[in-house]
């Protein structure tokens, strides 16, 4: 079954509220770190993936009392960039560790073409997940590496499809602190998805849900709900609830021109209407 065209599928579970991430920064727009896990508690969300901006503008120690005091859990947090360096790697698993994520999201980051060719930024990606895997063990910290869309590749990632990240995963020494985020929307296109889907088995640690528009104004920041796109979603949880994944499902909407512009409660209303029907 294709993971585009239509929205048919029989889901492996019906998905409830505790099967359900939110990531903050559906609502980066709307609200602060605090009044984004006010909105995700009052809806009795429990799970959220923090977003580095929103963590950094109130700060690790705060954070973590934020999320305490509201109940809602940091599921991951997004995103560590391979290219940044060992310091700054070594630093967002460190934030990880103390607000109690299970993952960090791992993308590697833009390149300057005029210094290092696309050849050699991969390389020194994969030499960096490499280099951060023993620093996230003595964490106890999972890295699951996200490939993105290849419209990105230079600005957000330089790997660009599940079967590169398969493929970066088999070079790597067997480790359960590595892993994937496979992300809906960044791989959807893929002519071999299902089968990479299948491949990856129970290196899936992350799936992030959006909606690919058609007609998108934005390659990155015009996300769809759920629904709203061209993406087979529930064919695509079919698929990677096979490998045996029970994780929560994710949803990650960037929407500068739409779901960024709605009211936080109207944003969880809409995720909530239509977990069964579109997921």
């Amino acid at each position: 079954m294709s993971p585009a065209g239509g929205q048919h599928g029989n889901a492996m579970r019906t998905l409830t509220k505790a099967d359900l991430c939110i990531h903050q920064v559906c609502l980066v727009e709307q609200c602060d770190f605090a009044s984004s896990l006010d909105v995700l508690a009052r809806n009795q969300i429990g799970k959220t993936a923090v977003w580095r901006p929103m963590l950094e503008a109130v700060g690790t120690k705060t954070a973590r009392k934020m999320l305490d005091d509201s109940g809602v859990q940091a599921h991951a947090l997004c995103a560590l960039e391979l290219l940044k360096g060992i310091e700054d790697g070594t630093r967002m698993l460190d934030i990880a560790a103390s607000i109690g994520a299970k993952s960090v999201v791992a993308i590697t980051g833009g390149f300057d073409a005029d210094n290092t060719t696309l050849a050699d930024a991969r390389h020194n990606a994969i030499d960096m997940l490499a280099k951060l895997l023993p620093i996230a063990q003595s964490y106890n910290i999972t890295i699951a590496l996200e490939p993105l869309h290849p419209m990105v590749c230079g600005l957000r990632s330089v790997i660009s499809s599940l079967r590169e990240a398969n493929d970066i995963l088999d070079q790597l020494d067997s480790s359960d602190n590595v892993g994937i985020a496979l992300d809906s929307y960044a791989v959807w296109w893929e002519p071999d998805l299902m089968t990479q889907i299948s491949r990856a088995g129970n290196r899936i640690v992350n799936y992030h849900v959006a909606d690919w528009l058609a007609e998108t104004r934005d390659i990155r920041l015009d996300r769809g709900m759920p629904g709203e796109g061209i993406i087979a979603l529930p064919a695509l949880r079919d698929a990677v609830e096979a490998t045996g994944f029970t994780g929560p499902v994710e949803v990650e909407i960037f929407s500068t021109l739409t779901w960024w512009q709605a009211e936080p409660q109207h944003v969880v209303d809409e995720i909530l209407a239509r977990i069964n029907r579109y997921f």
